[in-house]
């Protein structure tokens, strides 16, 4: 038998619990059947100390130390590895469970009976006496998992559990979490795994406070629950043509809903009158922004070594935003992977990594503009006119300049870390994460954003590299904007053109960001519905007009991309579907990656 006892800062009480634990287990088992492993989670106090020495006074006690925090799952885990036991046990070191019943935990694993026991505050007729704060966040929590994991348990959280070393051993790869809800999801994986899993009522006595955040960690192990659920039941069900589906079903959901608000014949009639000349001009000018794409691509794969022509690359991402308008979850974006690999012999890795790193210049460029649009209107008092005009209350109108500006400022703080992470070896976003929370969601946040420091550290590892290619960013998007801005024009809308390249420049943004969820072909309805509603929001004009300007200019935008894109695939010999299919075996499968100039 192996008993891990989780320590975090129990310099007051591990001493004791220690000893009653090893008092406890001497009398039902023989001498030299178990062991006692206190996993100590990066203390801050005495704990450290007092382990060594009780490893030191007694054989059957050892004592696992870490530098840092493993958070209580992956001090767990740590220790149940390193365990000699063919049975893993675990409880809280405040011996809120009364130690009792630590003979019913081991024999129900021990006799074989179930592969997985845990106690329970929760089974009826036998419910702890728990306050309030604790009991009812404690219950919301059992019942979210009971529902959306189907969890036939009723309490996931009761420190006291144990597990067979093969349960253990067969379930440790899959669970994903290091913190509080590290043995909710190993409970609940073993239950979809099939093992057997017993639950039995303990007393249990509240003692002291509990180590759970109720606002930073009880939104930690929510977010927990939806990954969980996410993964186990959605996951699995998800095909292209579930996806297909969805997206169609989205987008007629909207449509029906746009109807009960908008009038189309007032949007085709405002399309009509359209100034075609201007429209014309926003053609040639978005045209224009494609031999940047292919300059900027350049600049990128050069970076890895890689050196190519500005036509060839320009076709290359023609064909790939072309699939993106054919097929749904951005499937597209792989097709420049195959193109390059197929024509000019560049690996898979490296056209992935290239792609991703041009995917984080976008995001930034776009996330940049639209802080900085939105900080210069709200400093013009126009925001605020807005919200006096809205609600006629001038505290709204503050309020409305405070929030505009801190969304503003976020926005290029976020981009400001981002670059400087990238050109660090510092990690400066995850240091400022972690600041705010160090548990498994705040890894999970940091992960994502760590990501992206990678891939654009890629392309960004020198200060030509990154001038280049951000420049050609902000290029690529200002024509883009210009674009938009031309339509718009064509649509006579009497706005001023300060206003007119404010509203444009944003519009497009907040547009273009909407379209990085993979929800229809081409982001056809998101654009057009984040572009329309800030066009509303932030002038005077009318949705019918807005909608009008943003079905227009996306039009224009998709019927130049298809253009080229069907051009370049005659003219480079690719197939859409062939590049897709196999560029996804291929990230399906993996490839080896290259090493990096």
């Amino acid at each position: 038998m192996s008993v891990v006892l989780p320590a975090y800062n129990e310099a007051d009480t591990i001493e004791a619990t220690v000893e009653t634990t090893l008092r406890t287990l001497a009398s039902f088992l023989a001498p030299g059947s178990f062991e006692v492993i206190i996993a100590e989670d990066g203390c801050a106090d005495r704990t450290p100390e007092i382990a060594d020495r009780l490893a030191s006074e007694d054989d059957r006690v050892r004592h696992f130390h870490s530098d840092e925090r493993l958070g209580r799952g992956g001090a767990l885990e740590r220790a149940f590895e390193a365990a000699d036991g063919d049975v893993l046990v675990y409880f809280d070191t405040d011996l809120a469970t009364d130690m009792r019943h630590l003979e019913e935990l081991i024999e129900r694993v021990r006799s074989g009976e179930a592969d997985v026991a845990t106690g329970s505050r929760w089974i009826p007729g036998n419910v702890a006496d728990r306050p309030p704060k604790r009991g009812v966040p404690s219950r919301v929590y059992n019942g979210l998992v009971r529902t959306l994991l189907r969890s036939e348990l009723r309490d996931h959280q009761c420190g006291f559990k144990a597990f067979s070393r093969e349960a253990f051993d067969d379930l440790k790869t899959e669970v994903e979490d290091d913190h509080w809800f590290w043995d909710t999801e190993m409970l609940v994986r073993a239950q979809r795994r099939g093992f057997a899993v017993a639950e039995f009522p303990v007393e249990w006595t509240p003692k002291g406070d509990t180590k759970v955040d109720l606002v930073r960690d009880v939104f930690g192990m929510g977010s927990q629950i939806v990954r969980t659920f996410w993964q186990l039941s959605v996951r699995p069900r998800l095909s292209r043509r579930v996806g297909i589906v969805a997206g169609a079903v989205l987008a007629l959901v909207a449509l029906v809903l746009m109807t009960q608000y908008i009038d189309f014949e007032t949007v085709l009639s405002e399309m009509g009158d359209a100034d075609l000349a201007l429209v014309g001009a926003a053609a040639v000018i978005y045209v224009l922004s494609w031999p940047l794409r292919g300059y900027r691509y350049r600049d990128i794969l050069a970076e890895l070594g890689y050196h190519e022509t500005v036509g060839f690359l320009t076709g290359a991402v023609f064909i790939s935003q072309t699939g993106n308008l054919v097929f749904p979850a951005r499937a597209g974006d792989l097709i420049r992977a195959y193109v390059v690999k197929a024509r000019r012999g560049i690996p898979y890795p490296s056209g992935f990594a290239s792609l991703a790193a041009e995917r984080v210049f976008d995001l930034l460029t776009i996330a940049s503009m639209a802080g900085v649009v939105l900080i210069g209107y709200t400093a013009t008092g126009q925001t605020a006119e807005l919200a006096r005009t809205i609600t006629g209350a001038e505290g709204a109108g503050r309020v409305a300049v405070i929030v505009a500006l801190g969304v503003g400022l976020v926005a290029l703080a976020a981009v400001v870390g981002i670059a400087l992470s990238a050109r660090s070896d510092r990690d400066f976003v995850r240091a400022l994460v972690y600041r705010v929370s160090t548990d498994s969601y705040a890894d999970f946040v940091a992960g994502v954003v760590g990501r992206f420091v990678d891939d654009l550290q890629t392309v960004a590892g020198t200060r030509r590299g990154f001038s280049r290619v951000g420049a050609a960013s902000v290029a690529v998007w200002t024509l883009d904007v210009v674009t938009a801005l031309l339509v718009l024009a064509a649509f006579q809308p009497g706005l001023p053109l300060v206003e007119l390249i404010a509203v444009s420049f944003f519009a497009v943004s907040v547009g273009n960001l909407a379209k990085v969820l993979p929800l229809s072909p081409g982001g056809v309805g998101l654009y057009e519905g984040a572009f329309t509603l800030l066009v509303v929001g932030l002038t005077p004009l009318s949705a019918e007009l807005a909608l009008g300007a943003a079905v227009l200019d996306h039009a224009v935008k998709n019927l130049v991309t298809v253009i080229g894109g069907y051009a370049s695939m005659l003219g480079l010999n690719v197939s859409l579907t062939t590049a897709v299919e196999e560029t996804r075996e291929v990230r399906e499968h993996g490839e080896e990656a290259p090493e990096l100039d």
